[in-house]
């Protein structure tokens, strides 16, 4: 591979993981506007939108020191996809628990994509990207470890809430 290739490879993997944060907030925010029951998953999503808002700006301060810019195509399509995640969840009568699967799903997603830049940015010899992809990294493996961890209680909220007779689903 050639350093123009390598470059571009980047390039494409910056402009993916730009519309893939934009994606998960278009996941995110809807789904903290609706949640009633479940303030610790609600603070912890509003906390990890705040994070994605920062990983976004990151991922424009790397693709400006390269001369390059975001996609507003890529952006906008998986905006749409991520509202449409969203939207379909809202009708389910577990709705809190297919949003967590989901999330805990997208999380991993995010952090192969991170891992994947990384390794490019290593390769290309644009090391100091590295740091502040790895700081969204990091954030990204955060949230993961919250979603799982968290989930048995969450499962067990919902159900709980369902046995009372009582609105559980979000």
């Amino acid at each position: 591979m050639t350093e123009n290739e390598t470059r571009e490879i980047f390039v494409t993997g910056l402009k993916n993981a730009h519309a893939m944060e934009n994606q998960a907030l278009s996941i995110m925010k809807p789904q903290v506007k609706r949640i009633e029951n479940y303030p610790d998953v609600a603070a912890r999503l509003e906390q990890h939108i705040r994070e994605t808002e920062g990983q976004i700006a990151r991922l424009e301060e790397i693709l400006s020191s390269l001369a390059e810019d975001h996609s507003s195509l890529k952006d906008m399509a998986l905006s749409a996809v991520g509202t449409m995640a969203a939207l379909g969840h809202s009708v389910a009568g577990d709705e809190i628990l297919k949003n967590s699967f989901a999330n805990f799903a997208f999380e991993n997603f995010e952090i192969a994509a991170y891992n994947s830049l990384i390794t490019v940015a290593e390769l290309g010899g644009f090391a100091g990207s590295v740091p502040v992809l790895q700081a969204n990294l990091d954030e990204e493996i955060g949230m993961a470890k919250w979603l799982e961890i968290n989930l048995r209680q969450t499962t067990i909220k919902f159900a709980n809430l369902k046995e009372a007779g009582q609105a559980a689903k979000i």
